[in-house]
């Protein structure tokens, strides 16, 4: 197993205080650096938003033991909320006359030209005790050979199971970064994932958030020049954003990937690249002018990983897992890689907020990583998820949704829902009547993240909607047959 010279020769897996000193010549330009919170944040008490931010009605929140000041009103992600609406009409996950088109998960089961599911692990009598807090040395070492065979071939610095953080499920390894991160100025990106908005609003006593809008002329795309101006005139320190985007479909690549890199390794800024789409890659097809091709797989999976200079000394830290690229999100296993310093501290937050991950799957993690199983799924992953790509845009367009730009990643499709007649054209009017329907959609405005719910007024997406291809073919077919027959209906009056 290749390992990067900066790091040290070996290195403990279990719970140590002790920082491994890269051998890397200091420079002299700034570093991101990840601290640790001297002492505890008491909880915070956010206040909802206020106002309307569409036609409908906002929906009545749960009762909870928020009103009495003991808990925070903690808001809902958007997908369970979607969820615990659908539930209340009869839903259940697996429902047969249900679809799900608001779901973050894959198709989980067997699947054309995927390898056979894992239906078994052998258990060691070790994986009965306490793992290590930041993964096992088999698991740490499988991720990091995974990325150099996958984005680093041939490059003088490689990872190794220092640079690598195991932990219970993407969510968590992102959480323990925030919670490592000292008193900063943190960027993200506007739209992006849901559950970003809870997890900075835990922190505001010490991070400063700071909105960077992708706009609907650019796709809903950031830009690096936005990045750069953020870095230059905000004092921004670290930059969090999914990439590919959930719920954009849209992904940095390429030139515009190396350079955000580039310019994190200058200006010293950190950045928190969560890429668990990264293997959902779609390229477009050749067709004569005036004409739309299907679209085909990409040439495979995308990542930071692959323009890192020096992968103990540049501030980049790269989460993803078994979740979406290889369809085991019940598994709970994610991973951080990163600098080894970093990767450390990462793991000292692990201790106190969650423990470690896992020992059990990580057993089974090891078989879903072995590289001819790894490649088998996801070329196969990207064949059935292309068809399934052109199905839901060709069938959306049908009716009248439109595409700022169409998904080149992911599973979704990030439609607007202005040329739809009232009131359709709102989106949580639409997402209740596809719930009529046994339909289930994201509305756009849970994907405004909004820590602390500091900005007011209605969401620039409030005609916006996010649908998931993440079905099976024949489950998304009946759905979206179904949310052209509402349309349909509404046209006629």
């Amino acid at each position: 197993m290749p390992t990067s010279k900066s790091a040290s020769k070996s290195k403990s897996n279990t719970r140590s205080d002790a920082k491994s000193k890269p051998k890397s010549k200091p420079r002299s330009k700034p570093k991101s650096k990840v601290e640790l919170r001297s002492e505890p944040t008491p909880a915070r008490r956010t206040q909802r938003p206020g106002g309307k931010r569409s036609t409908a009605a906002a929906p009545a929140a749960p009762p909870t033991t928020a009103a009495n000041g003991v808990l925070r009103d903690v808001p809902y992600m958007g997908v369970i909320f979607v969820v615990a609406e659908a539930s209340k009409l009869g839903f259940r996950n697996g429902h047969p006359d249900w679809c799900n088109l608001g779901q973050g998960q894959p198709e989980v089961g067997p699947m054309a030209g995927a390898p056979e599911r894992i239906a078994s692990v052998a258990i060691d009598p070790a994986d009965h005790a306490y793992g290590p807090i930041v993964g096992t040395d088999e698991l740490r070492a499988a991720v990091a050979e995974t990325y150099n065979r996958t984005f680093r071939r041939g490059k003088r610095s490689q990872y190794g199971p220092q640079n690598v953080a195991i932990a219970q499920g993407g969510r968590l390894a992102l959480s323990r970064a925030l919670a490592a991160l000292g008193a900063v100025n943190i960027g993200y990106q506007l739209p992006d994932y849901t559950a970003y908005e809870d997890m900075l609003d835990t922190h505001l006593s010490r991070l400063t958030p700071l909105p960077l809008r992708a706009t609907e002329e650019n796709g809903f795309l950031l830009e690096v020049e936005q990045v750069r101006r953020a870095i230059d005139e905000q004092g921004m320190r670290v930059l969090l954003l999914s990439n590919p985007c959930n719920p954009t479909g849209q992904m940095l690549e390429g030139k515009a990937l190396a350079d955000l890199v580039a310019l994190a390794d200058r200006s010293g800024c950190a950045l928190l690249l969560d890429e668990f789409y990264s293997h959902f890659i779609y390229r477009a097809g050749g067709a004569p002018r005036g004409q739309r091709a299907p679209w085909l797989p990409g040439a495979g999976p995308v990542s930071a990983a692959a323009y890192v200079e020096d992968v103990d000394r540049d501030p980049v830290l790269l989460f993803d897992g078994l979740t979406k690229n290889h369809r085991y999100p019940g598994w709970r296993v994610g991973w951080t890689v990163g600098p080894a310093s970093m990767i450390e501290t990462l793991g000292r937050v692990g201790s106190a907020l969650d423990g470690g991950p896992s020992r059990l799957a990580q057993r089974a993690a090891l078989e879903a990583l072995r590289p001819a199983r790894a490649d088998q799924e996801t070329t196969a992953l990207r064949e059935v998820f292309t068809a399934k790509r052109n199905l839901m845009v060709q069938s959306l367009r049908a009716l009248g949704v439109r595409f700022a730009a169409e998904p080149s990643s992911t599973f979704y499709g990030w439609g607007c829902l202005d040329r739809l007649p009232a009131p359709l054209n709102d989106a949580d009017v639409f997402f209740r009547r596809a719930l009529e329907r046994k339909v289930l959609t994201v509305p756009g405005r849970f994907f405004d993240v909004n820590p602390g719910r500091r900005r007011t007024g209605p969401s620039p997406y409030a005609q916006w909607m996010r649908f998931s291809f993440g079905p099976p073919m024949d489950n998304l077919r009946m759905g979206l047959e179904r949310l052209a027959a509402m349309v349909a209906q509404a046209r006629k009056g």
